[in-house]
């Protein structure tokens, strides 16, 4: 195998060529999860064989001592359970089933890190992958394309693994594309997660939580904000797969430590210390727009009575985990950035309540409209929501940056400019003709706390004035042309006998 270190672009490259092995024939929600698996098992082996043979260098034929320092990894790779091992047994009837046991093994070694992460996988699965014939010949091509020289995750060769990290991220960007509507449940676009990042400026030692998490990249762009390590992540998730390509996502980015929790954040968070919520410093989300069947039933019997200020209605959840991020926010200094549909800034009703509550408590600190068509599975323009417990004012800053995008294909982009300008203009919390204004509270109330932004950012462009002579003598010009035409076809016509 080559030890050259690949570009990050030969590695994408290497990584979604690899999924033709199952376009046409399995589901891109099914198939995402094989080839995810199968990067993070290249990913233990070639980390676990690279520093194998540094020791075996270091300490020569003493096997013992080797084991020991092995010991001592980060993780365990138990005999036979390698990426060679599968690449000797390629041509092996139970190749699936082998492939299994090894996963199963490396999760038992792993217990503490990497418990549950692959049993929503199954590499003997016929319904997925076909007769055993088949089901074979696709695993044996699935092998073979990751033992490619551009695959070589060796740390020797590719230097830092961030580069696995980002590998890893943009596989699951291009699967939310390929997704449509089920790419925006489990992916948040990564440069609205910066601009969350930059608005929600988290800092060392923070405590950072996402309660709806989907495959992590939000909170892990937000963590990597901080600049250091020196920061702890916390999520749940309610969709097991998801949760899965979270946990492995953390691991890729070296993150650990990260506490996820399989659970539904409404109605059964896991996150909890002894029998109150947990706090946290920085609480972000790109929650399910408007959440049908969210609990509401059980809403007003809250053990931790979240839902104080109201219940929101049975058919929109959007509240529910606004509040949700709102309590579990430390008090007096904890920050929220969450992203909603524009429905949440105006609705009446239940919501309309919740809303002037949160307003009067003074918890809001800004409305940020974003472009449309920024999100996987819907084109409706969205909005970011911060909150900040530690508001050291009583106004709030409305930004309209509906226009300030780069045209796509498929999907809009935020460029770097537009970031900057978003960012900018909420640190020093300032207006800009026709982006930003700064409204104070009586201007809310009048507005009966409605927070649709046009009622704050003037954007009006006038039309300009009607010259009605230039218009008349223009209309003229254009009715003797038309004449002309018209003189034209008559002859044309006459010479057809038409």
């Amino acid at each position: 195998m080559s030890n050259s270190k690949p570009t990050q672009q030969e590695i994408n490259q290497a990584l979604w060529s690899a999924c033709d092995t199952f376009r046409g024939v399995v589901d891109p929600a099914e198939y995402k999860n094989y080839i995810l698996v199968f990067l993070f098992l290249k990913y233990l082996s070639d980390i676990w064989k690279d520093h194998y043979e540094k020791y075996k260098e270091e300490y020569g034929d003493d096997e013992e001592r080797i084991k020991r320092r092995m010991e001592r990894e980060r993780f365990k790779l138990p005999e036979d359970c390698t990426f060679d091992y599968l690449v000797r047994h390629q041509n092996d009837e139970d190749i699936g089933d082998q492939i299994n046991k090894i996963l199963q093994k490396i999760e038992e070694a792993n217990y503490e890190k990497l418990e549950g992460v692959f049993r929503n996988v199954d590499f003997n699965s016929e319904a997925n992958l076909g007769k055993t014939k088949d089901r074979n010949r696709r695993l044996k091509n699935l092998i073979n394309d990751f033992d490619k020289p551009e695959l070589n995750f060796r740390p020797s060769v590719i230097g830092t693994e961030d580069i696995i990290g980002n590998a890893y991220m943009f596989l699951i960007e291009r699967f939310a594309s390929d997704a449509g509507k089920k790419g925006g449940e489990f992916y948040t676009p990564n440069q609205v997660s910066k601009l969350l990042a930059k608005l929600l400026n988290p800092q060392p030692g923070d405590r950072i939580c996402d309660p709806a998490i989907g495959s992590g990249s939000l909170a892990i762009t937000v963590a990597e904000e901080v600049g250091d390590r020196d920061f702890r992540i916390y999520g749940q998730e309610s969709n097991g797969s998801t949760w899965a390509l979270c946990k492995m996502n953390m691991f890729l980015h070296g993150m650990d430590a990260a506490d996820i929790r399989w659970c539904d954040t409404i109605q059964r968070p896991e996150l909890t210390e002894g029998d109150e919520l947990m706090k946290f410093d920085i609480v972000t989300a790109n929650p399910p727009f408007s959440l049908k069947k969210w609990g509401k039933e059980d809403a007003k019997d809250d053990q931790y009575k979240r839902f104080h200020r109201g219940v929101p209605p049975k058919s929109r959840g959007d509240y529910a985990f606004i509040q949700h991020m709102i309590e579990v926010a430390y008090e007096d200094t904890g920050k929220v950035g969450v992203i909603v549909p524009h429905g949440v800034l105006f609705r009446s009703g239940s919501e309309g309540k919740i809303r002037k509550q949160l307003i009067q408590e003074n918890l809001l600190e800004a409305v940020v409209g974003l472009p449309e068509n920024l999100f996987f599975g819907t084109g409706i323009p969205a909005a970011i929501m911060i909150f900040n417990k530690g508001k050291e004012h009583e106004n709030v800053l409305f930004i309209d940056a509906s226009e300030e995008f780069e045209k796509g294909t498929k999907q809009n982009k935020l460029r770097e400019q537009d970031i900057g300008k978003i960012v900018k203009t909420f640190q020093d919390f300032e207006e800009k003709e026709k982006f930003s204004y700064v409204a104070e509270p009586h201007e809310i109330k009048e507005n009966d706390y409605n927070l649709n932004i046009p009622r704050y950012v003037d954007t009006y462009e006038p039309e300009s004035e009607v010259d009605v002579t230039e218009v008349q003598r223009e209309i003229e010009v254009l009715e003797q042309e038309l004449q002309k035409v018209q003189q034209k076809m008559n002859v044309y016509l006459k010479e057809l006998d038409l």
